[in-house]
């Protein structure tokens, strides 16, 4: 007996499979080969070609957001650059228009003036002449007194009398131009 386990032992050697188990494990894997082959392997190569599709599609997308993000950003860098331009060209109108006004409000102001001082000249020459005949009757009163009494006799008649009065202020006119032309060679009082 103990040859017969021994060969028995050799005949189970379980290192080595017995041909049938290999055959079955041949035929279950070519089973399990094919059915991965038709069924699974194409499933993953379709879910592969699908989330190839989509990232080339996503990248393609995103190329032209990108593309369209360009050139949107270039156009707002041009019309922020034009706007820049316009509002220097504005500043610069503003100031020449600045620079108009203040000059005419300046021209205005001299004409203003000018005015007023013309206005104030020919004031005062009105009031120069009215001082002036004032004087002329009050100085032609006094006069005539003055003379009346140096003479001594009344000067009634006003037409005497206002070519008395025109003769001294005459005089008087012709005293104060030969002091004018003349200048320090007298002072004194009439």
């Amino acid at each position: 007996m103990s040859t017969d386990v021994v060969r028995a032992a050799e005949d189970l050697n379980p290192l080595i499979p017995h041909v049938s188990e290999i055959i079955i494990g041949l035929v279950v894997f070519g089973i399990l080969f094919f059915l991965i082959a038709k069924f699974v392997a194409p499933n993953f190569e379709k879910a592969y070609a699908d989330r190839t599709k989509a990232i080339e599609g996503g990248i393609s997308a995103a190329e032209t957001k990108q593309a369209e993000a360009d050139a949107r950003l270039a156009e707002l860098e041009k019309q922020l650059a034009d706007a820049r331009h316009e509002a220097a060209r504005i500043r610069e109108e503003a100031r020449e228009q600045g620079a108009q006004i203040v000059a005419e409000m300046r021209e205005q102001a001299n004409r203003e003036a000018e005015r007023i001082k013309d206005n104030g000249k020919a004031t005062i020459e009105a009031e120069r002449q009215q001082a002036v005949t004032s004087l002329r009757a009050e100085v032609g009163t006094l006069a005539t007194a003055l003379a009346g009494r140096i003479v001594g006799e009344a000067l009634e008649d006003d037409e005497r009398a206002n070519r008395v009065v025109d003769r001294f202020l005459a005089d008087l006119e012709d005293l104060e131009a030969s002091r004018q032309a003349a200048p320090g060679t007298g002072g004194g009082a009439v």
